[in-house]
């Protein structure tokens, strides 16, 4: 980090945090080998994976169903894509789309472009129409590389911009002849017929590591995706850094169960099992009945979660042998404390590495002494460009003092997290990248927030810390509301109801009330098979847990969650629907504090509530 990040006056508790002596082994290390890869560097990730492929060669790399890939075998499938891209025109510094499930092609597609040093923007393979075209309009691609599998997607987006579209063979998931047609070419031919020699350096010689090597799409969940920059010298990073904080060796086995268009799978989980020399077990879609099987299966080690996937196993009944199997970590964000409590207590001592960031992120905090419910500590402020700022959530501003700066927060204090911008041509950590919108990524900056002319990403994230110095994420600005004159925010209250009695999802959000000021909260929850919604036992729950308050005044019992491929949750079509009972054919109910229950939606629940109709 710049000097310059370091005048920033870290909040006064840093001298009641004692810092443990494998916690800052392990962060300094965090620290060293975020160094190690220089901005104007010419090393690739293509480099990189023919560095890895001359030292592991026969070591598996890639796994999938019965089939295994070396280091060597990957390594020459992305030569050969490379040699038939190149064929095709493509060139150093352009864009392509890739639209893929997970398989290996994926992989020596992804890894056959950067030998080009094209980059690659990962397309959502769920996503069609509009979306779709916005997706390829925002990053300029020149082509796009489809996986069978997914060529309907394009045959549905009739307005997508004019550029080649290459596809790829499925025999898994064969696509209809009428969809097929749309394609330039079908170029699995090509690539198998072409050489598998090491393709030229020439082509990227000049590529620098600070260049952008991925675009990775934000999840969505309020809107069309922004596509994030992320350059070949932070993946690399990313990888250096995980490999220390896991102690990453040639014997761990990563599992690649979340798509590798989201971030997650893309960065942490690849660039780390290629720096380690470690295999990866890639599944097609995160399957509950499978996860087992798979991890006993393949020796699978270590796995990065979505919180979501950890309520989806922990959903699933108990067995005999739920502790016999072979993970020592996982790696993730989104585990409440309840949820990591019952992990453990069902599955065994596994190692959780909670943490907090994003694709786009210049700073990130990780749980490294497995400190149930936090995302992490900061033992030296000054070894960090991350701050947490007051925010105030009825005015969606930033407080300031006399002198008109942020205020750091203080143990206790809600606010944003935000990470310092470093702009050094020799310093590569706390970059913010930003995405191929320069409109967006503005959007994204704080200016003169401690000293004049300084920068800072803003995260949209709140999240405060405790005496110790341990980080929890509370909720994402614009989720919390204020209730009564209260903050209420809606992932505290989630992660309260989290383990009500048959429950699948639940999904909290505040919703306007005509004649009131704020929002109140509404809950729309989703039930296992077999499992009916009790009215009388969620109240209870709730005034055991919760303030009055953060109750829920209203609860919607839906047959499915809205949920983006990632398993986020999104809200703002719920948000939008409200409590109007003429919006949606899901059993709805209100609050009853007298009754002690909620009772079905009617006009006289709502006037004993005291709350009027849905305008």
């Amino acid at each position: 980090m710049s000097d310059s990040a370091v005048v920033l006056n870290p909040p006064a508790a840093r001298s009641k945090v004692v810092p443990r002596e494998e916690t800052q082994a392990k962060l300094d290390a965090r620290s060293r080998a975020a160094g190690l890869i220089k901005p104007a560097a010419q090393y690739t990730v293509a480099d990189r994976l023919e560095e890895q492929a001359a030292r592991f060669g026969e070591r598996n790399f890639l796994i999938y169903g019965g089939r295994r890939f070396s280091y060597a075998e990957v390594d020459a499938r992305a030569n050969q894509v490379a040699h038939a891209l190149h064929a095709r025109g493509l060139r150093c510094g352009d864009v392509c789309a890739l639209a893929m499930e997970n398989r290996p092609e994926f992989f020596f597609y992804w890894f056959g472009l950067a030998k080009l040093g094209v980059v690659v923007a990962v397309i959502n393979t769920h996503v069609s129409g509009r979306p779709l075209t916005h997706a390829l309009e925002t990053t300029g691609a020149r082509a796009a590389i489809i996986g069978e599998e997914c060529i309907e997607n394009f045959a549905l987006t009739p307005h997508r911009p004019a550029q080649p579209l290459y596809v790829v063979a499925d025999a898994e998931k064969p696509a209809r002849p009428e969809h097929r047609a749309i394609a330039s070419a079908d170029i699995t031919g090509d690539v198998e017929g072409a050489s598998r020699a090491c393709f030229p350096r020439d082509g990227r010689a000049a590529l620098r590591a600070e260049e952008t090597m991925l675009l990775i799409f934000t999840s969505g969940t309020t809107g069309l995706p922004k596509a994030a920059r992320y350059s070949h010298m932070r993946w690399m990073s990313s990888g250096d850094v995980m490999e220390v904080t896991l102690g990453a060796t040639p014997e761990d086995v990563f599992y690649c169960c979340l798509p590798l268009y989201h971030g997650a799978a893309a960065t942490s989980v690849t660039s780390t099992a290629l720096k380690a020399g470690s295999s990866i077990v890639v599944r097609r879609k995160f399957s509950t009945r499978e996860f087992w099987h798979d991890v006993r299966a393949n020796g699978i080690t270590v796995f990065q979660y979505i919180g979501e996937i950890c309520r989806y196993l922990l959903n699933a009944p108990p067995q005999p042998d739920d502790r016999v199997h072979s993970l020592r970590c996982m790696l993730g964000a989104g585990l409440s404390a309840d949820t990591w409590t019952r992990w453990l207590e069902r599955f065994g001592p596994i190692q959780v590495f909670e943490g907090w960031g994003s694709t786009e992120a210049n700073t990130a905090i990780i749980n490294v002494d497995n400190y149930v419910g936090s995302c992490g500590r900061v033992p030296d402020w000054n070894k960090t460009n991350f701050r947490l700022v007051r925010y105030d959530v009825e005015t969606e501003s930033h407080p300031r003092d006399e002198n008109g700066r942020y205020i750091l927060c203080q143990p206790g204090e809600v606010g944003e997290g935000i990470g310092y911008i470093v702009n050094h041509p020799e310093i590569g950590g706390g970059r913010f990248e930003g995405y191929t919108s320069e409109e967006a990524t503005e959007k994204k900056i704080l200016r003169n927030v401690f000293t004049d002319g300084d920068a800072f990403w803003s995260s949209g994230d709140l999240l405060r810390y405790d005496e110790n110095g341990y980080f929890y994420f509370v909720d994402r600005i614009g989720d919390t509301f204020r209730w009564k004159s209260e903050n209420v925010s809606t992932a505290e209250v989630a992660d309260a109801l989290v383990d009500y009695p048959g429950m699948e999802l639940i999904n909290i959000y505040g919703v306007q009330v005509p004649g009131h000021e704020g929002r109140a909260g509404m809950a729309a929850i989703v039930m296992q098979p077999g499992h009916a919604f009790d009215p009388k036992t969620f109240y209870a729950l709730t005034e055991a847990r919760l303030p009055r308050y953060a109750a829920p005044q209203f609860v919607r019992v839906s047959s499915a969650a809205d949920l983006t491929t990632t398993f986020k949750l999104r809200k703002v079509d719920l948000q939008r629907q409200g409590y109007d009972d003429k919006a949606f054919d899901d059993p709805l109910y209100v609050r009853d504090d007298a009754g002690a229950t909620y009772a079905p939606y009617s006009l006289e629940a709502l006037e004993r509530a005291g709350l009027p109709p849905f305008a």
